[in-house]
């Protein structure tokens, strides 16, 4: 009895364990506030319950403040502050005046300030650091302002970078705690002394894309006017013809090829540099100078504004048989060969004039395709899904691989007119040949990289030039000397 006894006591406290895991204690979900019941407030309060959040709204009207998302609660803005501890701000500045008069209720609150203006420097200081003034016993930290409601309702967070400010560095971490739950990318940008630099993101129009669009509208503007005075006006003056109509079509569809060609290989030409600039300096390590830094950073808008002129290419070589002038050109012509020659046999067929055609069309096909590749490719949405070495190859064989059926695409429109006096107007070559000189020299400099003596050879001049400097610092220093 008395062993018994004991086991039994032994055996109490594990059998007094083992319960079924259902019975366990879960802690309960944190609380959130969010003050404001508009579009971005409703579309953060949803992703926050989604990510396992509790969600209560404060309003000034609890009980007709509209459509809510479900599971959320609603209260006035006192009751709401006192029930949580983090409180994201979704109202406009010029609505702040009632969180001045609630001041003792936000005392060691965390405010998040989610505002933007409509205009840089619409006040004198920033709406957080206003937030802040009106509420000097609670944290302010200003973040979250560059996500929009749209993207809060379709989950587009993944990855997404947002910034923060703050002088609270606890409370900066709550809020990045929370934001990295949601699936984003947090940058701290320091003190709140930031807040105006983090307001003004969302004003900024196309930042990124305003190197490239201004290259391809410059060189969209110079071959233009460039291929008008070749062929408009050369026909007006030296031939007295009236060519005009074809500004909207022809002209236009030598354009758009050019510049998309030019503007592919400007993609792949810094990279080329790069490789140049390392062997020659002889470290990968170093930095690159500030404008080869900002050309490689807008490289992936370059090739999407090439793709779009390449489309448009596309879009007008398909509507080139329906148009009256060629119509009318191959009607004049049969008529001409009947009519004048008295011709009822077919027409000569030129077999290497067709090889040249087919081949045209074909690489033009192949190429288009690639293009449409890599563009796909370039999207977060398909190159996320992707490897880094499937993106590394679509990105740089297949690029090059695209770039060099596309330049062969012109050389081969071209074969048999480089030595036509007649091709070059005005002494002036014509504009497919100028387009063929950036993507032939980035081609020839990426096969030159491929050379395994090449490394040898700059590693040759980098020391050269290294004794060079030496000597000359050497005769500065003893002619200082003297």
């Amino acid at each position: 009895m008395t062993v018994g006894s004991s086991m039994s006591e032994e055996m109490e406290p594990e059998s007094m364990s083992m319960r079924p895991l259902g019975a366990a204690a879960v802690p309960e979900p944190e609380l959130l506030c969010i003050f404001g019941t508009g579009d971005l407030g409703r579309s953060l309060g949803l992703r926050l319950l989604q990510s396992g959040y509790r969600v209560v709204y404060g309003s000034r009207r609890p009980h007709s403040c509209g459509p809510l998302p479900e599971g959320a609660q609603v209260m006035s803005h006192e009751t709401a502050a006192q029930s949580a501890c983090l409180i994201f701000i979704c109202v406009h500045r010029e609505h702040y005046g009632f969180l001045e008069t609630m001041a003792p209720h936000l005392k060691g609150k965390v405010l998040v300030d989610l505002s933007n203006n409509l205009k840089k420097g619409m006040y004198p200081e920033a709406n957080a650091a206003y937030l802040q003034r009106l509420v000097p016993g609670a944290a302010v930290v200003k973040g979250l302002n560059t996500l929009s409601a749209w993207a809060l309702q379709n989950g587009l967070l993944a990855g997404k970078q947002v910034y923060l400010c703050g002088d609270s560095a606890e409370a900066k971490r709550a809020v990045g705690e929370m934001a990295t739950k949601l699936g984003l990318t947090v940058q701290d940008r320091g003190s709140l002394s930031a807040a105006r630099e983090l307001e003004d993101f969302p004003l900024r129009l196309f930042q990124e894309w305003r190197l490239p669009l201004g290259v391809a509208i410059g060189l969209i503007a110079f071959f233009f006017f460039y291929l008008l005075i070749r062929d408009v006006i050369y026909a007006a003056v030296e031939q007295d013809k009236n060519i005009s109509y074809r500004i909207m079509i022809s002209l236009a569809n030598k354009v758009f090829p050019i510049v998309s060609l030019v503007m592919l290989s400007l993609c792949y030409l810094p990279g080329v540099i790069a490789a140049f600039l390392q062997l020659y300096r002889g470290t990968k390590y170093r930095r690159f100078p500030d404008w080869l830094d900002r050309w490689m950073l807008c490289r992936k808008q370059m090739g999407l504004v090439a793709l779009g002129l390449a489309f448009l290419h596309a879009i007008y070589t398909f509507i080139i048989p329906i148009r009256y002038a060629v119509r009318h050109k191959l009607i004049s012509t049969v008529v001409e060969e009947v009519q004048v020659n008295n011709k009822t046999t077919p027409f000569f067929f030129d077999n290497t004039e067709a090889w040249g055609t087919d081949s045209f069309y074909v690489l033009g096909i192949l190429g288009f395709f690639l293009y449409v590749l890599l563009g796909l490719t370039s999207l977060p949405s398909v190159g996320g899904t992707l490897s880094w070495r499937e993106f590394s190859f679509i990105q740089s064989k297949l690029g090059h691989l695209t770039l060099f059926i596309c330049t062969a695409h012109g050389y081969i429109y071209g074969w048999n007119k480089f030595l036509r006096s007649s091709t070059y107007k005005w002494y002036t070559p014509p504009g497919y040949m100028l387009c063929l000189i950036v993507p032939s020299v980035v081609l020839v400099l990426k096969c030159l990289l491929l050379l395994p003596c090449v490394d040898r050879t700059l590693t040759r001049i980098r020391q050269g030039w290294e004794r060079t400097q030496t000597q000359e610092d050497s005769v500065m220093t003893k002619g200082t000397n003297l």
